[in-house]
């Protein structure tokens, strides 16, 4: 049951986990099944040749893992590197740094580029090392895509190119869960060697997959890959791939289904239509964000998120405390600011199967808890720079056309 019950519908505008659609509850609301029957395997090869379309790869090989993203994370560095393989990671905010930590703590050698948060990474760093990195000892760069943390979003497409430039054949390896299937990803156009998101974030299920796909380079690179792996190893999926029936333990069945439905509700609406919506609704909050008087905690536009947006807050008030007032008052969840940002910023997620009318609402309630905490808001500023410019750009809905 509910902590505490709320009248209405509860509004859940954090950058993750998302709203569910209905169908994809419904799709979910079976028994369980016998996963050795010919109808999971029928249903798993299905997933597996549409969850490539998301990623935009012909050549990746998909894994679907019963974890989080974390697990995912863990399965991307332990199937291509070994220990002591030195890798260079961004660290940019609370998700970079978590995927670092782990890093390390499996034993590679792990070459930290900072950034102050709310900056993209710091790809002029990245040149240097590459121009001096002659003995090619760089094995991997990681990357995350989207960090929730800060409202950043990093330029993918120019990491393979300095990769290119440089002729240097390390690996790799982005953290999309934040991004994928919302923010513009080309998997096979940016020659990006494992790529890998989470269930509970655009794809819009509950948390619980962690979804991999490896280049052939990825899949090679396993041949040598000396680190330990049981649970995560690509080679066990592998082996029963070739066997046909796809799982080497029990998968969700549930999950399977919802996943299902969840990729047939983002072909019907496309997936560029999708990415054209995230677009809309990142620009829309942004605009709010301005008229209210606040800043962006991410500091250039090149770096913009159309998945998140993290507010600035001024030195007096705690930001923690719009959160809390939020879920407590009216019924809305918002992000806690987190790590170094912690009570500076409070984050308003728009990702996944949200809408524009849905945003106006979160971005109404907003102003509201803006003015409880004190900050002397202009009730309506937001929500009237928000819909006017969303009035002129939403499309007919694709579907109802």
């Amino acid at each position: 049951m509910d902590y505490m019950y709320g009248p209405g519908r509860h509004h859940l505008f954090v950058p993750g986990p998302v709203n569910i659609p209905e169908p994809v509850i419904r799709a979910m609301n079976r028994n369980n099944e016998d996963y050795r029957s010919p109808a999971i395997p029928a249903l798993t090869k299905t997933l597996l040749e549409d969850v490539k379309k998301i990623f935009k790869t012909t050549s990746g090989t998909p894994f679907l893992f019963p974890t989080t993203g974390t697990g995912a994370w863990e399965s991307a560095l332990t199937n291509t590197l070994s220990p002591g393989d030195r890798i260079v990671s961004f660290l940019i905010g609370q998700f970079s740094l978590l995927w670092i930590d782990q890093q390390k703590r499996l034993n590679f050698n792990v070459d930290v580029v900072e950034s102050e948060w709310g900056q993209g990474a710091n790809l002029q760093v990245l040149a240097s090392k590459l121009s001096q990195d002659e003995n090619h000892t760089i094995k991997a760069i990681c990357i995350v895509h989207n960090e929730t943390a800060t409202g950043v979003t990093n330029d993918i497409s120019a990491v393979r190119t300095l990769l290119d430039h440089y002729k240097h054949p390390a690996l790799l390896l982005v953290d999309g869960v934040s991004s994928i299937c919302a923010l513009d990803f080309r998997m096979d156009e940016w020659g990006v060697d494992v790529a890998l998101t989470g269930s509970q974030k655009a794809l819009s299920l509950p948390t619980g997959l962690g979804i991999v796909c490896a280049s052939p380079k990825a899949l090679e690179a396993t041949k040598t890959s000396k680190s330990l792996k049981v649970f995560f190893d690509w080679n066990d999926y592998l082996k029963f791939y070739k066997l046909g029936t796809y799982w080497p333990y029990t998968p969700s069945i549930q999950l399977l289904y919802g996943l299902r439905a969840a990729l047939d509700l983002i072909f019907e609406e496309g997936l560029e239509n999708i990415i054209a919506r995230h677009a809309r609704l990142g620009k829309a909050t942004r605009l709010a964000v301005e008229a209210w008087g606040l800043k962006n905690c991410t500091q250039k536009e090149e770096w913009i998120s159309n998945t998140v947006t993290a507010v600035m807050v001024p030195p007096h008030i705690d930001s923690s405390e719009i959160v809390r007032r939020a879920w407590k008052r009216y019924n809305l969840s918002l992000g806690l600011g987190l790590n170094k940002v912690a009570g500076k910023v409070f984050r308003i997620g728009h990702l996944g199967n949200v809408n524009e009318l849905q945003l106006l609402g979160c971005l109404a309630g907003v102003e509201m808890i803006l003015k409880d905490v004190g900050y002397p808001v202009v009730m309506g500023s937001g929500v009237a720079a928000a819909s006017t410019y969303l009035q002129h750009h939403i499309p007919l809905i694709p579907s109802r056309i």
